[in-house]
């Protein structure tokens, strides 16, 4: 075994502890759930067929499981890939180790490793080429100096490497200071808070401007981030990739401002004081607003694609799960050999009403057995229609059913229907709400 499939084993007890503690499990069962669907086996099937392994788990306890894994997996290895990074760099200390790996929040592991990340060529990373790193880390300690401020940009002149002047010395370091600021977690943190206080913007482009535009409603449209709904968001959205609006945030810049140099600017007696309150000025709107910008636009969008896709499901539900022929009585049989033939009886909307199992079939052939209980479940609730899986021992049960209904002369309507979907929707959390007194295996 190698120290990397060590590794690996290790990261998924690790997940089956968090699950069955978060869940209020047992450890055996969440790593009996966990190993089965790994080995490839569905949900509808392990709900069904290993509740000895799963000790009774259901279709919901399942799926959440798969669910939680799933992410807590991923979550594990962009850790060990953010990691392997900083290593790489020689800049992981222990701290940071420890906080990359306490932390169970995807964002919050990004903004741990954002210094870190490899980015585009920067002012920056300019300034860092050109020696001016020490005096960013002067002025970030913003410890008293005691000596006029041209005598400690002097020692950074260096023509040779681009620094002809103490002034270009002091933006290049007040670059590296605005990148170290926008890049801090708690920093952004408290913005991205923050910013749920700001207005979504729309306005038209020039030249864009046409009163009969479907979007002619957002051409010049403020509204409060926390109160847009999805609809009117994604419509935005479409305007601005269609390339009629333009859309952005519109936040408290005055106050936000006034909370970071409070927050960032600690020392009243600093010597580059006046420099670093215009550094937090630089940070914000250079650096910070188009990040935050982004990222609430991001978290919007996934929040209105999630909102869409749940309308869109709901409403392709209610069309599929009309009933192909109209509301009748129905009576559905589900084909088998060893286990028998599974029967339901449902009313003309759906409603349960009695089930039950005949063994017409190999291999114990009880046809007569058969033919008295659907006697029986006719006589009682007066069936419309018959419908017959498609799955082993279909034809078989078709055979034994058609043969009945001759004997008896009725005239019920018979079909064989797909079972396509049968087994995911049994172990599903719809019909769990729909029949809950009902075994999956019904």
């Amino acid at each position: 075994m190698t120290d990397e499939t060590q590794a690996t084993e290790l990261d998924a007890q690790r997940i089956a502890d968090e699950i069955a503690r978060e869940r209020q499990l047992q450890k055996t069962q969440v790593q009996a759930a966990i190993e089965l669907l790994n080995a490839g086996n569905t949900i509808p099937f392990i709900a069904r067929y290993r509740k000895e392994a799963t000790k009774g788990l259901d279709e919901v306890a399942l799926r959440a499981i798969e669910d939680d894994f799933q992410r807590a997996t991923e979550l594990f290895q962009r850790k060990a890939t953010i990691l392997k990074s900083i290593e790489q760099q020689g800049a992981l200390t222990p701290a940071l180790r420890a906080q990359i790996e306490r932390c169970n929040d995807k964002h919050a592991l990004e903004e741990l490793y954002l210094p870190y990340k490899p980015k585009r060529r920067t002012r920056a990373m300019v300034a860092r080429e050109r020696g001016l790193e020490p005096l960013a880390e002067l002025l970030l300690k913003q410890q008293p100096l005691g000596r006029p401020k041209s005598d400690v940009l002097r020692d950074f002149v260096d023509p040779s490497r681009d620094v002809p002047d103490q002034e270009a010395a002091l933006q290049g370091a007040c670059d590296i200071v605005a990148e170290v600021w926008s890049e801090q977690a708690d920093t952004r943190q408290f913005l991205w808070k923050e910013a749920g206080h700001g207005m979504i913007v729309s306005q038209v482009k020039r030249g864009k401007r046409d009163e009969e535009s479907k979007f002619a409603a957002y051409f010049d449209h403020r509204e409060p981030l926390r109160r847009v709904p999805s609809h009117r968001f994604l419509a935005m959205q479409r305007g601005e990739s269609e390339g009629v609006l333009k859309v952005g945030l519109e936040l408290p810049d005055d106050e936000l401002l006034a909370q970071l140099k409070r927050r960032l600017v600690f020392q009243d007696r600093f010597e580059f004081r006046r420099e670093l309150l215009a550094t937090v000025e630089d940070a914000y709107q250079r650096l910070l607003v188009p990040a935050i910008t982004s990222h609430v636009l991001n978290q919007l969008k996934e929040q209105a694609d999630d909102e869409a896709i749940a309308v869109f499901a709901k409403n392709l539900r209610e069309l599929l799960l009309a009933p192909p022929a109209g509301p009748q009585v129905t009576l559905g049989i589900d084909p088998g050999f060893r286990t028998g033939c599974k029967v339901a009886v449902v009313d003309g909307t759906g409603r349960f009403l009695e089930n039950t199992t005949i063994y017409p079939t190999a291999p114990r052939s009880d046809t007569a057995g058969a033919a008295a209980v659907l006697d029986k479940l006719v006589q009682k609730y007066h069936v419309e229609l018959i419908a017959i899986g498609n799955g082993t021992a279909s034809r078989e049960t078709d055979q034994f059913v058609a043969q009945w209904m001759r004997e008896r002369g009725l005239k019920i309507t018979k079909v064989v229907v797909s079972e396509a979907g049968a087994s995911v929707y049994s172990a599903s959390e719809i019909a769990g709400v729909e029949y809950p007194d009902l075994d999956v295996t019904v």
